[in-house]
């Protein structure tokens, strides 16, 4: 049984949910964010919280993953989601200019990050970047996708990294323990 998926969502004011065939519409102040239903999994509304169910126990994988993302949804259109990133290195910043963000992290070159629809990203202190939006998975690809442009070093730490990511330092090379003679 999956516990995820039986807990009943609560909807809060100022939000509309409308299912419709195999979607479900979550309204809010945020925006609007579609939820495709997997075949068995059904959504009935009652009161102000959702109650996800599912015909049969072949289903049973995609119960909480459909609670979950309905969920998300719920979330998403009411506050919106953040992720945080801090660039370290010497040298390294990033700045936005329209729908674009740039990036300096010690290539030749600047790299320019186009922004997907629906996501806003907000710099401060030119190391210090908030990726924001209602779409929980959409924000999360697009931070990885920053972080991946220059990965955290192992051995100076330096690149671009979550906040409160915990790396592992690498000890370097001893120059003098070598071969003896």
């Amino acid at each position: 049984m999956s516990r995820i998926g039986k807990k009943p969502i609560p909807i809060p004011k100022g939000v509309k949910v409308n299912i419709q065939d195999r979607t479900v519409l979550a309204e809010g102040p945020k925006g609007k964010l579609m939820t495709p239903l997997p075949e068995g999994i059904v959504c009935e509304l009652k009161d102000s919280t959702a109650v996800l169910q599912r015909q049969s126990d072949s289903q049973a994988a995609l119960h909480g993953l459909a609670r979950s993302l309905l969920a998300n949804a719920v979330t998403g259109v009411t506050s919106g989601f953040e992720k945080a990133l801090d660039i370290v290195g010497i040298g390294y910043r990033a700045e936005t200019r329209g729908r674009m963000v740039v990036f300096n992290l010690g290539y030749s070159h600047p790299i320019e990050f186009p922004l997907p629809e629906g996501i806003n990203v907000t710099v401060s202190k030119q190391t210090r970047l908030v990726v924001s939006g209602i779409d929980k998975q959409k924000v999360g690809q697009v931070a990885a996708n920053m972080r991946r442009l220059r990965s955290p070093d192992p051995y100076k730490q330096k690149g671009v990294r979550y906040v409160g990511e915990r790396l592992k330092k690498k000890v370097g090379k001893t120059g003098a323990g070598g071969a003896k003679t």
